[in-house]
């Protein structure tokens, strides 16, 4: 498994996972996804949380959010985790809303503390039908490493509004 953060760039071939989700406010329930995800042959994990993050400097948010936008789009497969505790991760949930609607491979999880888990499961409901919303990280981690290693990964449940 290849593990590319930002600054690093990645426009290589696939299969390339996006670990998508809260950050601020948020436990590193990436890196714990990361290793789950250590002994998947070809796979490029691309998290979008910084080893260092110095949000004092010069456009380090624009930069930050330029890479996690451009990412997000490169990925064959995007993973969406949304974390127990307080933060709601507002950009995490508008993320999902652009993602769940074009039509990429989704593997969705949200911890049964998560504040707006029950949003989470009727938006994706009605975007796409079927799609399941894991209860654990492990879970979720699991389903997304089944969409990334069986080829074409199918998309389920995409609609027309």
């Amino acid at each position: 498994m290849r593990h590319v953060r930002p600054p690093q760039s990645y426009d290589g071939p696939g299969p390339a996972l996006f670990l998508a989700g809260g950050i601020t406010n948020c436990p590193d329930w990436q890196s714990e996804a990361a290793a789950m995800l250590r002994d998947t042959p070809g796979l490029t994990v691309l998290d979008p949380r910084r080893a260092v993050y110095a949000p004092d400097l010069p456009n380090a948010a624009a930069e930050q959010i330029t890479w996690e936008h451009t990412h997000l789009w490169r990925a064959d497969v995007v993973l969406f985790w949304f974390a127990p505790g307080g933060s709601v991760q507002p950009i995490a949930l508008y993320e999902l809303g652009v993602h769940a609607t074009r039509g990429v491979p989704l593997a969705v999880g949200a911890d049964p503390a998560y504040p707006r888990r029950l949003d989470v499961e009727v938006q994706l409901d009605l975007a796409r039908p079927g799609l399941t919303v894991h209860d654990t990280l492990a879970g979720t981690v699991a389903a997304a490493k089944r969409l990334s290693t069986s080829g074409q990964p199918p998309v389920i449940g995409v609609h027309e509004p």
